[in-house]
C-alpha cells in the first residue's frame, strides 16, 4: 500500500490546528515542561537546512514529554529586530516592515509543512510592540537599580540616593565602575547633572567607553558572533576595533549568585563548566607598576601574585589608553602600524588564535614593584582591553602564552616555581617550591 505522506500530513496537521493539540494552557494539573528554540531571523526568503536541524531534535523531545503526561509549552517566534533583517531589506530594496511580514509568513508555512508540534497561539515577532515593550521594561528595571554587596542583591536606585544623602560613600558596599569617595555634604552640594553622572557609577545599566567591533560600511556595532576574519558576516565588510560610548550591564556583580545557582541545576558538568568560564569570576590581586619617566601607573590584575618575581615584561592591549602616552618617538611608527593591524581583528578571533604570535615593543619601561628592575612594555593582541585591566604582567616561566611570546621575541624567562623544565615549556601548575623570590 502506497504511503501518501502529503495527504496524511495535511489531514493530521489540520486536526492538530482545529483541536489545539499542542496548545499549552496556562492552568493545568499536569506538570509543566518548557521547550524553547532559537528563533529564526526573518532575513531570507525561506528557512535553510540548519533551522530544522535544531528544531527536529527539540520537537522530538517535546512530543516525548507530552506523551509522558506533561503540559508542554513549545512556542515559536521570529527574531526580527537587528542587522540580519535590516540587511535583507537593504539588499532587496524594500522596507523592513514589508520584508519581515513576507518572510515570517513564509517561515510559518514551512514550519507547518514540516509538522512541528508548536503552540502557535504564542507566536510573535520581536518587532511587535506588545513584545519589545517588555525588553524596554527590563532595561528600565536595570537602570533604576544598583547592586548592594551587603545584602547580595540589587536594590532600587532610590535607596542608594537616600544612603548617599546621609552617609556619602562611607561604609557603602556596592558594585561600582571605579571607587569613589565623598561625604554626604559633598553629595548634597552636587548639581542634578553631577549626581546623575555619579549614579552611573553604580547603576546596573550604565554608559561607559568600551572597545567594540565597528563596521563603517554597515554603520553599526557588531557582536563577536557577527564578525569572522576581520569582516562582517553580513556583507563581508571590514570591521575595526574602536572605542565608543556604549550601554553596559553590570552583570559581573551577580557572579557569585550565578555560580551558586549552577549547583542546583540538573545540567551536565561540561555545560556547567562552560557557564563558569562565561561567568568568568577570578580571584587575585591588583598590582601597580610605575612607568619610567611618566607619572602614570600600569594596573594589572593577577590570579598568581605569588609569581611576581618572575615578571620580566608587561604587555598592554593595543587599545590600552597608555599605549599612546608611553610609546617613544623611535617606536611610534611601528606601534601605530601594529595597532592598525590589531584593530582589524575581533576579540574572539584574537582569543581563539593561539598559534600566531605577534607584538610590538613600545620603547618604554615599567619599574618592577619589588625589585625596581626595568621591565620592557610591549603591546600584544593576545591581551584584550575589555578583559581585566587590559594589561598583564608577563611571567613567561609559568604561563604558556607569555612563554611563547617571550621565546618569540627573545625576552627573559625567570623561574620562580620549581617543578618543570622551562627550557622546554612553561610550568603552569600552582604547586611547587618557590625559588628566585
Amino acid at each position: 500500500m502506497e504511503y501518501n505522506h502529503n495527504e496524511i500530513d495535511k489531514k493530521w496537521q489540520q486536526i492538530w490546528a482545529e483541536n489545539g493539540t499542542y496548545h499549552a494552557p496556562n492552568t493545568s494539573d499536569q506538570p509543566k515542561f518548557y521547550v524553547l528554540d532559537m528563533f529564526p531571523y526573518p532575513s531570507g526568503a525561506g528557512l535553510h537546512v540548519g533551522h530544522p536541524l535544531g528544531y527536529i531534535a527539540s520537537d522530538i523531545y517535546g512530543r516525548y514529554k507530552k506523551q509522558k503526561g506533561f503540559n508542554v509549552l513549545h512556542p515559536m517566534g521570529y527574531d526580527a529586530f537587528g542587522l540580519p533583517a535590516e540587511q535583507y531589506a537593504i539588499q532587496t530594496g524594500q522596507h523592513p516592515e514589508k520584508t519581515t511580514a513576507i518572510n515570517t509568513a513564509r517561515y510559518r508555512e514551512q514550519l507547518d509543512n514540516i509538522g512541528f508540534g508548536l503552540d502557535w497561539s504564542r507566536e510573535f515577532k520581536t518587532t511587535d510592540p506588545s513584545y519589545y515593550k517588555w525588553t524596554q521594561w527590563i532595561f528600565i528595571q536595570l537602570f533604576d537599580a544598583w547592586y548592594d554587596n551587603n545584602s547580595g542583591k540589587s536594590r532600587p536606585i532610590s535607596t542608594l540616593i537616600q544612603y548617599l544623602s546621609t552617609h556619602g560613600t562611607s561604609g557603602l558596599k556596592a558594585a561600582e565602575t571605579v571607587a569613589l569617595e565623598f561625604s554626604a555634604e559633598q553629595w548634597n552640594a552636587m548639581s542634578d547633572e553631577d549626581q546623575s553622572e555619579v549614579l552611573l557609577n553604580y547603576r546596573l545599566a550604565y554608559r561607559s567607553e568600551s572597545n567594540v567591533n565597528w563596521c563603517p560600511a554597515l554603520g553599526t556595532v557588531l557582536a563577536n558572533d557577527e564578525v569572522k576574519d576581520g569582516l562582517s558576516e553580513r556583507g563581508g565588510h571590514p570591521v575595526i576595533q574602536k572605542k565608543m560610548m556604549q550601554w553596559s550591564m553590570r552583570i559581573t556583580a551577580f557572579a557569585d549568585r550565578l555560580l551558586e545557582g549552577l549547583e542546583g541545576i540538573d545540567w551536565s558538568n561540561a555545560l556547567k563548566e562552560t557557564q563558569r568560564n562565561w561567568i568568568g569570576k577570578s580571584v587575585g590581586a591588583a598590582i601597580f607598576f610605575d612607568i619610567q619617566d611618566h607619572p602614570e601607573q600600569i594596573e594589572v590584575f593577577s590570579t598568581r601574585p605569588d609569581t611576581l618575581f618572575g615578571a620580566t615584561f608587561v604587555t598592554l592591549a593595543p587599545e590600552h589608553e597608555l599605549v599612546s602616552k608611553v610609546t617613544t618617538a623611535e617606536r611610534s611608527e611601528a606601534v601605530a602600524a601594529y595597532k592598525e593591524k590589531a584593530a582589524s581583528r575581533s576579540e574572539r578571533d584574537r582569543m581563539a588564535d593561539t598559534k600566531t604570535i605577534s607584538g610590538c615593543f613600545t620603547g618604554a619601561y615599567a619599574l618592577h614593584p619589588i625589585t625596581g628592575a626595568h621591565v620592557p612594555i610591549w603591546i600584544g593582541d593576545y591581551v584584550l582591553a575589555s578583559y581585566g585591566t587590559g594589561a598583564v604582567m608577563a611571567v613567561p616561566a609559568h604561563d604558556s602564552r607569555d612563554y611563547a611570546f617571550a621565546k618569540h621575541f627573545d625576552l627573559p624567562i625567570v623561574e620562580v616555581v620549581e617543578g618543570g623544565d622551562i627550557t622546554v615549556e612553561s610550568y603552569d601548575a600552582k604547586s611547587g617550591k618557590m625559588v628566585n623570590s
